[in-house]
Formats: structure tokens, C-alpha cells, sequence
């Protein structure tokens, strides 16, 4: 323990770890992907440092409460502010405990920049989530694919459609041979399952998994 704690090279290995590990979870939307290896270095970076007297529980809550957020964010469909308000706060939290001066200012900022580097270069491997999407507009919604441009969706109204991904509860649905985002009315529902369009929301399209 006390060479983890004591070792600032390991200390900074973790962070990277702990970085990367958001960054996959953020991209691929919670599939799991480098997770464990994720709560694992956080485990170790938290748990060493609170036995060695480092560390206080204040700031182990404030990491995870942003986990948290940002997990909150990845299974629902909001705009993307509380994955912002997880995320100042895991840094907030790691900066305290390195010391809060400006030194663990600098130990943070190389480290994520390693992780940045490294999931630049995996990324293209790893599948997107809607938060991803979200973040960086990189799809375009053609006709040639399937989609359609009109905003009116009245028109899904008690229709049935095949779900395409798992709505956790957002996802696709295919309906009458178009797929079409929507959302669960806050239940799991599996890829290949029956649901049908219960409520029209603005721009949000309520389903229920028919029984």
C-alpha cells in the first residue's frame, strides 16, 4: 500500500485507468466495456489513500457521486448536463486528494492527456452511445438511411414496431420498416422485443413492451 501511495508514476497510472475507463464507458454508452478495470484502479487509488489517512470519505463521496451522474446520464435521455456536473466533480475530488495544490493540478492534466491519447486510439473499434452522439456530432440522418426528416411523429401513435438496441430506456425501434429513437416509459427493454407507441411528447416517443 504504501508504495502505491508513495509512488507518484503508479498514482498517475491510476488516474489514467480511471480516465480511459469513463471515457470507453462514455463512448460506448455502459456496455461494460473497461468498467471493471475502471473500479478497480479507483478502488485501489481511493481505498490505499483513505487507509494511509490521506484521503477523507467527503472527498470519496464527491468521486462518486460524479460516477454516478455520469452512469445517470448514460442510461437517460437528458441533454447532457449532469455527465458535465459528474465529470468537474471527479476532477474536483482527485485533485483534493493528490494534495489540491498545483502540483496535482499538473499530475491530472498529463494523465488525462494520456488517456485522451490512448482513446484516440482505440475509438474508432469501440461502438457510440446516444451520450457520444450527443457530444460529438459526427452522423448525419439521410433519407438514404431510413430516417425521416419530418418532426410531426403523430403519426407512430399506437403503432408496433421491433426494438433495434436495448432501450435503457432510450434506444431504436424499428416501425414500419423505419428506425426511429424513442424512449421506454423508464423500463429495460431487450433488442428484438415487441413494443408499441403509447404517448407522443414533443419530440420524444413514449413505448410500452407489449406483453
Amino acid at each position: 500500500m504504501d508504495f502505491i501511495i508513495d509512488s507518484s508514476m503508479v498514482q498517475s497510472l491510476l488516474l489514467v485507468v480511471i480516465f480511459l475507463s469513463i471515457l470507453v464507458e462514455i463512448k460506448t454508452g455502459g456496455t461494460g466495456v473497461g468498467a471493471l478495470l475502471g473500479l478497480i484502479a479507483a478502488a485501489v487509488f481511493w481505498g490505499s489513500s483513505y487507509v494511509k489517512g490521506l484521503v477523507s470519505l467527503y472527498q470519496i463521496a464527491i468521486f462518486i457521486v460524479g460516477v454516478i451522474f455520469i452512469i445517470i446520464e448514460i442510461l437517460t435521455p437528458t441533454v447532457g448536463l449532469l455527465a458535465g456536473i459528474g465529470v468537474v466533480a471527479i476532477f474536483y475530488s482527485l485533485i483534493l486528494a493528490m494534495g489540491g495544490d498545483i502540483n496535482a493540478i499538473y499530475m491530472m492534466a498529463i494523465s488525462l492527456v494520456i488517456a485522451i491519447i490512448i482513446f484516440a486510439i482505440i475509438i474508432k473499434k469501440l461502438p457510440s452511445s446516444k451520450l457520444w452522439k450527443k457530444i460529438i456530432l459526427t452522423n448525419t440522418s439521410s433519407t438514404e438511411q431510413g430516417y425521416v426528416s419530418s418532426v410531426d411523429y403523430s403519426q407512430y401513435l399506437n403503432k408496433e414496431g421491433i426494438v433495434l438496441t436495448e432501450l435503457r430506456p432510450s434506444g431504436s425501434v424499428e416501425i414500419d420498416g423505419v428506425p426511429v429513437d424513442v424512449v421506454s416509459e423508464g423500463k429495460f427493454i431487450s433488442k428484438g422485443e415487441k413494443v408499441r407507441v403509447v404517448k407522443i411528447e414533443g419530440m420524444r416517443i413514449i413505448v410500452r413492451k407489449i406483453e
